[in-house]
């Protein structure tokens, strides 16, 4: 069969292949009775867009490119990012924009990442997991509209950005533990150059003071396996410790795995707080007291930015987000 075209629209409508080609390309100026007709000329014809030309009249390419800036084995192993994900690619439907994924966790991929977006081949760029000093944030928001689900440090009042409060969440995990009577409380941090790092350390320092010492924080990178290694180091360091903060779900998993194999019961011998609220929380033996971090909201936020940057807007104002305290069996 003959793939139908644009002017068999027309036909099917009864309009010019002008009008058609206006409404296509997003002209707001098009009659309610010639836009009924032609969507529906488009369903009896079953025509379909071609992005090649249509790019080539709207200077658009219909797609943008989500970068995370870690390797590629968190992009599976960590399920807050399936989260994000979700909500764009549904969000970015409702506007028929596809959503290109593309990972940055080496020097090779950033330079092929900036390649891409400086190519034209993105309307704008959705910025995950960002690290302080990285210069492609930078590099990607020059050649593109960007914005970031967290923020860029160091970059807060020129990328837009929608977060969690980390800090305050911090402060309620810290303040929880210090509720239910503990007093030798250590933290497992995320990595140092990322703003989750540094703000729920932060909130931590905020409650704990001059207690917060370096022989009760270790650090990890957000995997489940420096979980792991970081709960090993602070057991050698400080074997009398009664809790452990930790950054996030996943390292948190890590954390229990270290603690069981030491025979050190949770929560009778040490308590758990983990920072998330993901699927891993509920899924662990026992089920993580944690933070809850409005994941889905916080993805519909980011993609209103980017999409209000798409729409002309130069600056759209930062979204924070409160976080919440979840009691369960660990703490």
């Amino acid at each position: 069969m003959k793939r139908p075209t644009i002017h068999d629209v027309a036909a099917a409508a009864g309009v010019s292949r002008g009008t058609v080609s206006r409404l296509l390309n997003g002209d707001r100026y098009v009659s309610p009775a010639a836009r009924a007709a032609i969507e529906r000329a488009i369903t009896e014809t079953g025509y379909v867009v071609n992005r090649a030309a249509r790019s080539l009249v709207t200077q658009r390419t219909g797609s943008v490119a989500m970068v995370l800036s870690e390797p590629d084995q968190m992009l599976f192993e960590d399920p807050n990012y399936s989260t994000l994900i979700r909500v764009a690619i549904r969000r970015l439907a409702e506007r028929d924009i596809s959503l290109v994924m593309m990972l940055a966790g080496n020097e090779g991929d950033r330079d092929r990442v900036v390649r891409y977006v400086r190519g034209g081949h993105a309307d704008g760029v959705l910025l995950v997991t960002t690290h302080a000093g990285d210069p492609l944030a930078d590099a990607l928001a020059a050649a593109a509209p960007a914005v970031s689900c967290g923020a860029v440090i160091g970059r807060e009042n020129v990328i837009p950005y929608a977060a969690a409060d980390d800090r305050l969440g911090a402060r309620q995990m810290t303040e929880y533990l210090v509720s239910r009577g503990h007093r030798r409380i250590a933290m497992i941090t995320g990595p140092m150059d990322t703003p989750g790092g540094i703000q729920r350390l932060e909130g931590f320092a905020d409650v704990l003071g001059r207690k917060a010492s370096k022989k009760l924080i270790a650090h990890g990178d957000w995997t489940q396996a420096s979980g792991e290694r970081a709960m090993a180091e602070l057991l050698e360091r400080t074997p009398d410790l009664d809790a452990v903060f930790v950054a996030s779900d996943l390292m948190a998993a890590g954390a229990l795995t270290t603690l069981r194999a030491a025979g050190r019961r949770v929560p009778d011998d040490v308590a758990v707080g983990g920072f998330d609220d993901s699927s891993v929380a509920t899924s662990t033996l026992p089920p993580l007291t944690t933070i809850r971090q409005p994941l889905a909201e916080m993805a519909n936020a980011t993609i209103n930015l980017l999409l209000a940057r798409l729409d002309g807007a130069e600056k759209p104002e930062p979204v924070v987000l409160q976080t919440e305290l979840v009691i369960r069996e660990s703490a």
